[in-house]
């Protein structure tokens, strides 16, 4: 097996990479829509006072949204980079990875419901 190169001036230049993607995401119209969302939902975790494991599935739900819309930027970069052409293949590739996006965006809804609506209830 090959001995990996473990050099600290690479290491610290990945994290640089690493922030610059996560700036390029919020380039994107609905990272922005989702960057919004989150600031709401922990502000409104804030004002409930919700518990430790609550703020653990939010903030996994946060995590997982933004991942999901991050790799979807990244497949259809790739994509538009291989082919401005219509190509069913390329189609369902986008399609696919946007269909990830949406179902973890379902997914933190449902947890979000699941923790703010009973106390947006009782409020009425």
């Amino acid at each position: 097996m090959e001995k990996k190169d473990w050099n600290l001036q690479k290491r610290l230049r990945s994290f640089a990479y690493a922030g610059n993607g996560i700036r390029l995401l919020f380039t994107q119209p609905n990272a922005c829509i989702h960057a919004v969302v989150m600031v709401l939902v922990i502000l409104a975790g804030w004002w409930f006072g919700i518990s430790r494991l609550e703020w653990c599935a939010i903030l996994l739900c946060i995590g997982g949204v933004l991942m999901a819309e991050a790799m979807n930027t990244a497949v259809e970069a790739l994509a538009d980079k291989v082919s401005v052409e219509k190509d069913p293949l390329i189609g369902r590739a986008k399609d696919l990875a946007a269909g990830a996006v949406l179902i973890f965006v379902m997914a933190a809804v449902a947890v979000g419901l699941i923790v703010f609506l009973p106390r947006v209830l009782m409020l009425f």
